[in-house]
């Protein structure tokens, strides 16, 4: 691979598609699909009743609130 990848996403996808490169006079393969299983956490777990709440991560401590147009803001 040749190319910088960002995101482990976008590497699965360049490996996939590095393993279905046939050699020239050699029958096509396609690739599977790569699905990524992600956790998802609604804004109401998070939440509840409130509209901002308090996060900790490696140490720093960050703010997620609700805007007055109901769009969800984190800032530190």
């Amino acid at each position: 691979m040749t190319a910088y990848h960002h995101t482990h996403t976008e590497a699965l996808q360049a490996a996939a598609l590095d393993s279905a490169r046939v050699v020239a006079g050699s029958p096509r393969v396609e690739a599977a699909p790569v699905v990524i299983q992600r956790r998802r956490v609604s804004s109401q777990a998070l939440l509840g009743n409130d509209r901002e709440v308090e996060i900790e991560h490696c140490g720093q401590l960050y703010r997620l609130r609700v805007t007055s147009l109901g769009k969800l803001i984190l800032t530190k």
